[in-house]
């Protein structure tokens, strides 16, 4: 069988909406596992998950990034964000 959708996992796993641990982590965690190389589509996957989005974000990116690096993220991305302090340039 295919895997379920987002908004479906979401509703067995929690979506953050109950602001607690337990409702937020596995689903970010599950969207981190099913699109562990590819930045991006982890972060729309989760945002489908609805609830609360920039918390599950956070933390899915920060799984995925850690194993893809900065890389992952889009040019695009990076060039709309805001600016970084200086010693992120420093070797």
């Amino acid at each position: 069988p295919s895997p379920p959708e987002p908004w479906k996992a979401a509703d067995v796993l929690g979506n953050g909406g109950r602001i607690r641990a337990d409702d937020t982590v596995p689903f970010a965690v599950w969207t981190a596992a099913r699109h562990r190389d590819d930045l991006p589509a982890a972060l729309w996957s989760t945002a489908e998950g609805f609830g609360d989005v920039d918390t599950t974000c956070a933390i899915t990116g920060g799984i995925v990034a850690a194993r893809t690096g900065t890389g992952s993220v889009p040019a695009q991305w990076r060039e709309r964000r805001e600016p970084l302090p200086l010693w992120e340039a420093l070797p």
